[in-house]
This record gives C-alpha cells, sequence and structure tokens, in this order.
C-alpha cells in the first residue's frame, strides 16, 4: 500500500517531468522559429534566380500568400502610409561577372533611395566595403533598381526590411555575386546588427551576396555572416520605422510589407 508521503513524492515527480517536457518543446520551437527568421536573409544569387537555403521559407508568392490573405490580421491590415509609385517597369538586367572596381575607396559615397515612402539616404563605407560599394554604384547607375519593390519585411526576433530584387519575390540578382566584406566592422558587437545599419543578404555561404540588401530598423542578433556596407540617416531612419510600424501581410511576423514601399529610383553620388 502507497503512502500519502509516497503519493505526493509521486505526483510531485510527474509534475516536474511534464514541466520539463514543456520548456524542452517550447526551446525546440523556439529555436526553429529563430532559424526560419534569420533564413530570411539567405538568398542565392547566381545567375539571377535564386533559392532559400532552407524549405522552411519559399518565395513571397503561392499558397504562402493564400493562407496570409485569408487571415484576419491580413484582413485588418493599417493604412498604407506611402504614395503610389512613379511612373516607369523594372527594368530585365543581368551580367555574367560582377564590374571592375571604379569607385575610389578613399572618397566618401552616399546612395539615396526615393521610395514611396520618403527617401532614405545612406552614406557607404566605401574602404570596408570597396567591391559591394562598387557593385551599388554600378547597379544603381543602370537604373537596376529603379521601380523595385522592397519586398520583404521581418517583425519578429529581427527587424529588417528587405529590398534589392527587381522580380520583388526574393528570388532576384544581378546574375553574379560579390565577396564578403568587413565582417569584423566595429559595429557589430556581440552577433547585433544595430539599427541603421544596411547590410547585404547571401545564402549564408560564403561569397554569395548578389543585389538583395536589407536595411535594420531596430537592432537585430544575427551572426556576422551579413556585409554591413552603409549607415542610414536619421531622417531615413524615421521612413523606416514608418514602414515598419504598418506591419506585414501575414500577422506572423514575417512576409510583404503592408505599406507599397517601392524605390522609385536609387542612386549612388560621390563626395
Amino acid at each position: 500500500m502507497v503512502s500519502q508521503e509516497q503519493r505526493r513524492r509521486q505526483l510531485a515527480r510527474e509534475k516536474f517531468l511534464r514541466q520539463q517536457q514543456r520548456r524542452t518543446a517550447a526551446r525546440r520551437k523556439a529555436r526553429t522559429r529563430n532559424s526560419v527568421i534569420a533564413s530570411v536573409l539567405g538568398v542565392v544569387v547566381i545567375g539571377g534566380a535564386a533559392l532559400w537555403t532552407t524549405g522552411a521559407l519559399k518565395s513571397d508568392s503561392g499558397k504562402k500568400d493564400d493562407k496570409a490573405a485569408a487571415s484576419p490580421s491580413a484582413k485588418s491590415k493599417a493604412p498604407d502610409p506611402c504614395a503610389k509609385p512613379a511612373a516607369g517597369s523594372v527594368k530585365k538586367l543581368s551580367w555574367k561577372k560582377e564590374p571592375a572596381m571604379t569607385i575610389a575607396t578613399s572618397a566618401q559615397y552616399t546612395m539615396k533611395l526615393a521610395t514611396t515612402c520618403g527617401d532614405i539616404d545612406v552614406a557607404l563605407k566605401a574602404a570596408a566595403a570597396p567591391h559591394t560599394v562598387n557593385s551599388f554604384d554600378f547597379l544603381a547607375g543602370q537604373g537596376f533598381f529603379d521601380h523595385s519593390k522592397c519586398h520583404r519585411l521581418t517583425t519578429n526576433g529581427i527587424y529588417v526590411l528587405q529590398c534589392g530584387d527587381p522580380t520583388g519575390t526574393g528570388t532576384g540578382g544581378p546574375g553574379y555575386t560579390i565577396p564578403d566584406e568587413n565582417l569584423k566592422d566595429k559595429s557589430l558587437k556581440g552577433n547585433v546588427y544595430p539599427a541603421g545599419t544596411v547590410a547585404m543578404a547571401n545564402t549564408g555561404q560564403a561569397h554569395t551576396g548578389g543585389s538583395q540588401f536589407f536595411l535594420v530598423y531596430q537592432d537585430s542578433q544575427l551572426p556576422p555572416s551579413y556585409t554591413p556596407f552603409g549607415t542610414i540617416s536619421a531622417s531615413g531612419m524615421q521612413v523606416l520605422k514608418k514602414i515598419a510600424a504598418a506591419g506585414e501581410n501575414t500577422g506572423a511576423g514575417d512576409g510583404a510589407p503592408n505599406a507599397t514601399v517601392v524605390i522609385n529610383k536609387a542612386a549612388v553620388t560621390k563626395s
């Protein structure tokens, strides 16, 4: 016969085991969520076609969008804070290799993204990331980014707006890749990309950046694997936060921005 004390101890052990199982399941779920969110920044851009590095995230089309359209959060999205896009269409451009180096690494360069939501000015780090800045100078000069949508906003775990794909699907690129640079930038402390950073998206593999980039509107925990090549101005941060405040279309923290964010024109200037 089991005494009351033995029964009490048995129940306590069973309760403890249940708590441990719930905690283990919660940690596993959190790890999965964080890896999925981080993979938003990973795209292969070789040959102008992209593949996600994990099956958990596909391009921003098809079934994922159908579900988002049917969700309550998608139906009750915030008002669009941005203006209508300028007249014009995206150019279909592609190159087989990285452009020749033409920038002066000792000079100061600024990139202006004239978007439907306002201008975002970025001070570029030519000395620390010359290949990246040179590529953006080339692509902007060719009108590669003009009339393209910023196709993805994350609002959970990492806090970024992703742009630079003229197809607007997360699958586009310039046809060539550029090397990783500046991964030991002094701004990256404790694996945090601070608010105001502009950095390259990639596959998660070395030297796979193309044209897609992300703008950080709130400090984001990420491995130092994404080339930081610019810093957003104070006025540009206000525009970025306005876009973020409108949310994204899935309600799950990762989707297309509710704001209609279109780069009417991108330009890089030397000062």
